[in-house]
């Protein structure tokens, strides 16, 4: 998608334009992040922060490996104990 230009508004706001947000699956008041990085302000949905912690999650996890099954396994464990 082509850079588009807009304006900073009053009290800092920044409009997405339509057509980013239908892209993005954005909704009014869903949640963004916002970081600065590199000199440049970049906005990221919930689902692509999701998305990107599970990538970076996925190096140290092995393939076939589940670690919400291991948590409930754990604490079903505990739970017998008790």
């Amino acid at each position: 998608m082509a850079a588009l230009k807009t304006k900073l508004g009053e009290g800092g706001r920044v409009v997405i334009p339509a057509a980013y947000r239908r892209e993005l699956g954005l909704e009014i008041g869903d949640p963004i992040f916002i970081r600065l990085e590199d000199g440049e302000l970049r906005l990221t949905s919930r689902r692509a922060a999701i998305r990107r912690a599970q990538r970076i999650l996925r190096q140290y996890i092995p393939e076939g490996r589940s670690l919400s099954d291991e948590l409930i396994a754990e604490r079903r464990r505990e739970a017998a104990l008790e």
